[in-house]
C-alpha cells in the first residue's frame, strides 16, 4: 500500500474495471499496515489482526474497495448530507487520511463496476462515470434501473453483477407475511400474495443500459424471498446467492402456537444458491431449523407442522439462527488468507430485534466454507465483538452492528458498521498475538418488567418492538422513553394505539420509519393500564390515563 502512493502518478490501465487506476504491487506481511494494539476491539482467529480504517463515518452500509486502495461506503442516511463517502490512504499506514463525502441519494448497494461506480438507493440503481485519478466522482449520477414501489420497508436496493452484462437488485417485500392488514394479529395472509408482483423477489436488468422500468424492463430472475440485503454473485460456479431475512413476531400474532422462545428460535435465517426460476416459499413459507424443511405459514392455514404447498419451494443450502439480519455476503477470492478460507462465504449479520424479550443474536462475522457452490462443513464466528457487550438484550445498546463487506486488492476482508461508521480491515499475518480480551460490557438500562396494571400488556402487545428498556430500535420503532409523544399530549398517544401509525417521525432528533398497526385487540381498561405503565416507566414521570380518557377517544374513533 505505501508503495501504491509514493507512484501515485504512474497509472495503469484495469481492463476488466475499464478504469486507469493506480497501481499496486501485491503487499507482503512486511509492509501490511500495523494493526491496532486491540484488532480494533474484534476478536479474531489466530494470525489474523485488524486496524480500525474511519470511525465516525455515519451509518455504513456496504462498501467496496477498488483496485488502488480507495474504499467507498453507501450511507443509510443524508446525516452527514451525503449518502456515500470516499476514504483515501495516502501514507501507506492503513488509516484514511482523506474522507470525503458525496453524492444527493442515500442507499445500501455500492459496487464499482466497468467504469462506473453503481449505488443502490431505496428507489432506483443509479452509477457514477469514474475517471482516472479522481476519488469522488465528477459527474451527475445515471439512473440505470427504477420504477420500484416504494413502501419504506426493507426497500434498500442490494445489487450485484454476473460476467455477462446482468445486474440483478434486490427488491425486498415490504411486509412481514402479507397480511390483509400489515402486523395485525388475527390478520390472515393475501393468497396470492399481491406483492410478489412487484416485490419479494431479485431484478434483473442490464448493467449498461439506462432509464430501464422495473416492470417494464426488468425479468423476476427468482421469487419468494422476503428480503435479501445479502446478495453476491459467486464467480466461483457463476451462481447468484443471496442470505434472507426470515418473517418475525410468530408468538405475537400466534401465541397459541408459539411461545416466546419458538419466536425467538423461528424461522432460520436461509442461505440460498438462485437459479433463475427458484421459488423460496415466502410468503406462504417458512425455514424450520430443527424440522429441516420449509412449513407453512400460520396466516395460511399452518400450525407449525404442515408442508402443504411449501413442499414444492426451494430448500436454503444453510440455516442460521433466528433475527441475526444477514446484511452482507462475500465469497473469499483472494490469496492472503489461509487455504481453508479461499472460495469460502463470509456473511455480516446486523442484529436484529425480534426476540425479545429473549437476548439478541447476531452481531458477528462468520464464515462458511465452500466446496462446489454448496457449504462443505458448519459454518463459524470469525469476527465478534462489535457490540462490545457479553449479552444484547436491546439492539440499541450494541455499540456496533457490522454490515458490510468487501475484499481489498491485497486479500484484507474490510467490514463496515452502520452504528458509529467504523471501517475496519482485517489482515492475516499468521503471527501469534496476545488474545483479544472480550469487550468491556456496556451499562444497559433494560428493566424487568414489573407485576403492574399494564405490564403485561406492554410484554405481549409492545416489547418486540420497543423493547424492555423503552429504546425502540434504532431507525424503526421510535423510543417511548423520553419522548414528548408519551409524555405530553394523553388524547394524541391514545389515537396512536387506536389508529396506529405509518410513515417517517423524529423523535428526539432521529428519525423513525416503520408500520404500527392499530391495537385493535386491545379494550379501554387494557389500553388505559399500558399507556399508564409506558407514561410513568423507563424513567418517564407522567399522568396516569384513565378508562374514561380512552373510552372518550374511542367512541370517536372506532364504529
Amino acid at each position: 500500500m505505501t508503495t501504491c502512493y509514493t507512484i501515485r502518478n504512474i497509472l495503469v490501465t484495469i481492463g476488466a474495471a475499464g478504469i486507469m487506476l493506480c497501481g499496486c504491487m501485491r503487499s507482503t506481511h512486511q509492509d501490511m499496515p500495523l494493526p491496532d494494539t486491540d484488532n480494533g476491539g474484534l476478536m479474531l482467529p489466530p494470525g489474523f489482526t485488524a486496524l480500525k480504517v474511519v470511525d465516525e463515518l455515519g451509518p455504513a452500509r456496504h462498501l467496496e474497495v477498488a483496485e488502488n486502495g480507495d474504499i467507498y461506503v453507501a450511507l443509510n442516511n443524508m446525516s452527514k448530507g451525503s449518502g456515500a463517502v470516499a476514504l483515501r490512504d495516502t501514507t501507506g499506514d492503513g488509516r484514511a487520511d482523506v474522507v470525503s463525502y458525496f453524492g444527493t441519494v442515500s442507499g445500501t448497494g455500492i459496487r464499482l463496476h466497468k467504469g462506473f461506480l453503481y449505488f443502490g438507493s431505496d428507489t432506483a440503481v443509479v452509477r457514477y462515470p469514474m475517471h482516472s485519478g479522481l476519488l469522488v466522482p465528477d459527474e451527475q449520477y445515471q439512473v440505470v434501473a427504477t420504477g420500484f414501489t416504494h413502501k419504506r420497508q426493507h426497500a434498500s436496493k442490494s445489487f450485484d453483477f454476473d460476467p455477462e452484462g446482468n445486474l440483478y437488485v434486490n427488491v425486498g417485500a415490504p411486509a412481514n407475511a402479507c397480511m390483509e392488514q400489515m402486523r395485525t394479529k388475527g390478520s390472515p395472509g393475501m393468497d396470492p400474495c399481491p406483492i410478489l408482483e412487484y416485490a419479494g423477489g431479485i431484478w434483473r436488468f442490464k448493467d449498461n443500459l439506462l432509464n430501464q422500468d422495473q416492470l417494464q424492463d426488468g425479468f423476476r430472475y427468482v421469487t419468494g424471498t422476503r428480503n435479501c440485503v445479502a446478495l453476491r454473485w459467486n464467480p466461483v460456479v457463476n451462481k447468484l446467492y443471496a442470505v434472507m431475512h426470515g418473517r418475525d413476531q410468530l408468538h405475537q400474532f400466534f401465541p397459541e402456537m408459539y411461545d416466546e422462545q419458538a419466536s425467538a428460535d423461528l424461522p432460520a435465517e436461509e442461505f440460498l444458491m438462485m437459479e433463475e426460476g427458484s421459488d423460496f416459499g415466502w410468503p406462504y413459507c417458512y425455514y424450520d431449523p430443527f424440522k429441516h424443511s420449509k412449513v407453512l405459514a400460520p396466516e395460511y392455514g399452518g400450525d407449525g407442522t404442515v408442508t402443504s404447498r411449501c413442499a414444492s419451494k426451494t430448500d436454503p443450502i444453510m440455516g442460521f439462527p433466528a433475527h441475526t439480519a444477514p446484511n452482507d455476503l462475500l465469497f473469499y477470492t483472494g490469496d492472503q488468507f489461509p487455504e481453508k478460507y479461499r472460495n469460502g462465504a463470509f456473511i455480516a449479520f446486523h442484529g436484529s430485534w425480534n426476540r425479545s424479550p429473549l437476548e439478541q443474536e447476531g452481531y458477528y462475522v462468520v464464515f462458511v466454507p465452500m466446496e462446489d457452490g454448496l457449504p462443505s462443513g458448519d459454518w463459524e464466528v470469525f469476527a465478534d465483538g462489535f457490540s462490545g457487550m457479553e449479552k444484547v438484550m436491546n439492539p440499541g445498546d450494541a455499540k456496533h452492528r457490522p454490515t458490510g463487506l468487501a475484499m481489498g486488492p491485497d486479500g484484507s476482508l474490510y467490514i463496515s458498521d452502520s452504528r458509529e461508521g467504523t471501517i475496519w480491515r482485517v489482515i492475516y499475518t499468521g503471527e501469534e498475538m496476545a488474545a483479544s480480551e472480550p469487550a468491556p460490557a456496556v451499562e444497559s438500562d433494560t428493566v424487568i418488567l414489573a407485576d403492574l396494571p399494564g405490564a403485561q400488556v406492554y410484554r405481549n402487545t409492545c416489547l418486540v418492538c420497543h423493547q424492555a428498556d423503552g429504546n425502540g430500535v434504532p431507525g424503526m420503532h421510535p423510543p417511548l422513553k423520553g419522548s414528548d409523544r408519551v409524555t405530553g399530549d394523553k388524547e394524541g398517544l391514545i389515537r396512536i394505539v387506536l389508529e396506529g401509525m405509518e410513515g417517517e417521525i423524529e423523535v428526539n432528533g432521529e428519525i423513525y420509519n416503520n408500520v404500527m398497526p392499530p391495537l385493535s385487540q386491545l379494550d379501554a381498561t387494557q389500553i388505559a393500564d399500558v399507556l399508564t405503565f409506558i407514561r410513568s416507566s423507563f424513567g418517564n414521570d407522567a399522568s396516569e390515563v384513565t378508562v374514561e380518557e380512552v373510552q372518550k377517544v374511542i367512541d370517536g374513533v372506532r364504529p
